[in-house]
C-alpha cells in the first residue's frame, strides 16, 4: 500500500468497522495481493469517543495515537486533524441506532461537517467518508440494483442523515479530495453483540423471515469492506467520486440464514432447531408506520425499524468500484460467515 503520505487519520476508531480498518493498515489485507504488505511508516491518529478505551488501539501497533474526542465538537475535529497536512482521512464514525432521532443530524450530519471543516483547515489531502445504502432507500423492483446514479429516496431519518451528509460532502469537494464510500448491512469479525445475537436466533430458530425469505440483500464482508476504503485513499481518479462497496453479488435472506445455519451445525459443533420465525410480509409494513410515526415524535426503537426493513429488496452493483478501483471482493457470504463465527470461537463469545 504506498499512500502518497505517512500521515492517517481514522474516526470511529473502535467501531466495527474502524477497528478492522485500522487493523488492515497496520497488518495489510492477506487476501488482496496489491494491499497485502502495509506501509511500514504509518503514523496512524485515530479518534475515539471519551470513556471508549484506546488501549485496545495501542495493542494493535505502538504507531497508533489516540485522540479522545467528540466530532460533534469543533473544537476536538481541530486537535485530531491539527499538524496533520497531507494526511489521508477516513472517517467511519456514525450513528445507525441512536437513542433519540436528533441524533442522526447531530452525529451524521454536523459532525461530519465539523471533521470536514477541519480537515480542510488542517491541509489534509483526501477524506473517504463511509455512508450507507440508506439515502436511496429499497429498490423499487425485486430485479432493481442501486448503482451511482441511482436518484436519492432516503429510508427514514438515518438515510435523511446520510443523504444530507453526502450533499455537505459534496458542497466541499473543492477544498479537499473526497470520496463517498456506500457499504450496505456487513459483517465479519469484530462484530458487535447485535450480529452474535442474529446468530443465536438462527441457531434457536428464530431466525426472521418476512414474507417469503426471497427478498435480496446487498452485504459487505468486512474485508471486502476495507478493501474498498483503502483502494478509495489510493487511486487517484476517486477524488470527488461515490462507491458502493458491497460483495460482488446480493444474497436472499434465505441463503444468508441458510448458510449461517448449515455452518453453525456441520463446522462450529451447534445443534440448531431448523426453524424459522416466519411473519407475513404485512408485519414489516406495520412495522414501517409505527417506525415512521416514532421518528416524526423524535423517537427511535432499533428493533421496529429493523422489522420495518426486513421484507424490502435493498441490492446494489458493484460494477463501478471493480472497473474505477480495481475492486475485487473476494470473500463471499459463506467463507465470510465462516470467518465471522470463527471469530467468535476465538474470543470467547457464546453462540
Amino acid at each position: 500500500m504506498n499512500f502518497q503520505t505517512d500521515k492517517i487519520l481514522v474516526t470511529g476508531a473502535l467501531g466495527w468497522l474502524g477497528i478492522s480498518l485500522v487493523e488492515s493498515l497496520v497488518h495489510g489485507l492477506k487476501d488482496h495481493p496489491a494491499l497485502a504488505e502495509p506501509k511500514p511508516d504509518l503514523k496512524i491518529r485515530c479518534l475515539v469517543l471519551p470513556g471508549q478505551d484506546g488501549a485496545l488501539l495501542k495493542k494493535i501497533s505502538d504507531r497508533i495515537e489516540v485522540i479522545t474526542g467528540d466530532i460533534r465538537n469543533a473544537e476536538d475535529c481541530a486537535r485530531f486533524c491539527e499538524g496533520m497536512s497531507g494526511a489521508v482521512l477516513f472517517h467511519t464514525a456514525g450513528i445507525i441506532h441512536p437513542q433519540k432521532v436528533a441524533e442522526f443530524n447531530a452525529i451524521n450530519v454536523a459532525g461530519t461537517t465539523n471533521l470536514l471543516e477541519a480537515a480542510i483547515q488542517a491541509g489534509v489531502k483526501r477524506a473517504v467518508i463511509v455512508s450507507s445504502n440508506s439515502p436511496c432507500g429499497c429498490n423499487p423492483h425485486p430485479d432493481h440494483l442501486f448503482d451511482e446514479h441511482s436518484p436519492y429516496n432516503p429510508y427514514m431519518g438515518y438515510g435523511r442523515s446520510k443523504k444530507l451528509m453526502e450533499l455537505a460532502i459534496k458542497e466541499r469537494a473543492g477544498r479537499i479530495e473526497t470520496v463517498i464510500i456506500r457499504p450496505p448491512w456487513f459483517y465479519g469479525p469484530n462484530q458487535p453483540p447485535r450480529q452474535t445475537m442474529f446468530f443465536q436466533m438462527v441457531r434457536d430458530g428464530k431466525g426472521p423471515i418476512v414474507g417469503s425469505g426471497n427478498n435480496l440483500r446487498s452485504m459487505s464482508y468486512i474485508d471486502n469492506l476495507c478493501q474498498g476504503l483503502l483502494l478509495a485513499a489510493l487511486v487517484e481518479k476517486a477524488a470527488g467520486e461515490t462507491y458502493w462497496i458491497a460483495d460482488r453479488r446480493p444474497y436472499s435472506m434465505n441463503e444468508v440464514i441458510d448458510t449461517i445455519e448449515r455452518l453453525l451445525e456441520t463446522e462450529f459443533g451447534h445443534k440448531c432447531a431448523h426453524k424459522r420465525m416466519r411473519l407475513p410480509g404485512l408485519a414489516s409494513e406495520v412495522a414501517y408506520v409505527v417506525d415512521a410515526t416514532l421518528q416524526s415524535l423524535g423517537l427511535y426503537h432499533q428493533k421496529i425499524h429493523v422489522l420495518s426493513e426486513m421484507n424490502k429488496t435493498i441490492a446494489c452493483s458493484v460494477a463501478k468500484a471493480e472497473r474505477e478501483l480495481g475492486y475485487n471482493p473476494t470473500v463471499s457470504l459463506e467463507e465470510g460467515m465462516r470467518r465471522s463465527l470463527a471469530w467468535c470461537v476465538k474470543q470467547g463469545i457464546t453462540i
